[in-house]
């Protein structure tokens, strides 16, 4: 059943239950190729660095965090100042439910009022319910980097999805 979330701005009161959220990913997913879990620390620490262009925002349900996303600098290079990538994780007991979709159209109108230019996602081959979030958002798929991960003992490839937001 789909819910309705709060989406609002991350704070580090959210910090616990952002780790347990992407210290799951890590355990049990290929949605992020980190492979070791992270302290609350770490997550003050990466929340911290954040600036206007790069938020963190949650998603809440019933009381609870169902899921967090964030925008993170392409590169570090300059010329790449208006690009950002995105990445969204979603509670377990809340995946399949619209979290990660009001996720994305939250964290994409904030890129657009940062004046972002483009928002690319790195998907793991296998994640048919990262590529789909994707698609429906208007992502279009510019291509495949061949084996270029290694988690849970398998060699994999990352599809790359981009939107131009002007």
């Amino acid at each position: 059943m789909p819910a309705t979330p709060t989406v609002r701005s991350a704070t580090e009161a959210d910090l616990p239950a952002i780790t347990a959220v992407y210290n799951d990913a890590i355990r049990t997913t290929t949605a992020t190729f980190d492979t070791e879990e992270k302290s609350v620390d770490d997550r003050r620490r990466w929340l911290l660095q954040r600036d206007a262009r790069h938020p963190v925002l949650v998603a809440e349900c019933e009381g609870r965090l169902a899921g967090f996303a964030a925008l993170s600098p392409w590169s570090d290079r300059c010329a790449y100042a208006a690009t950002a990538e995105n990445s969204v994780y979603v509670d377990e007991a809340w995946r399949s439910r619209g979290i990660g979709r009001a996720l994305l159209a939250e964290l994409l109108a904030a890129a657009r009022k940062a004046g972002l230019h483009t928002v690319i996602a790195r998907s793991a081959a296998g994640n048919p319910a990262s590529e789909a979030l994707h698609r429906a958002a208007g992502f279009a798929h510019i291509g495949t980097m061949r084996e270029v991960g290694l988690k849970f003992g398998r060699r994999l490839d990352v599809h790359l999805y981009q939107l131009v937001l002007a």
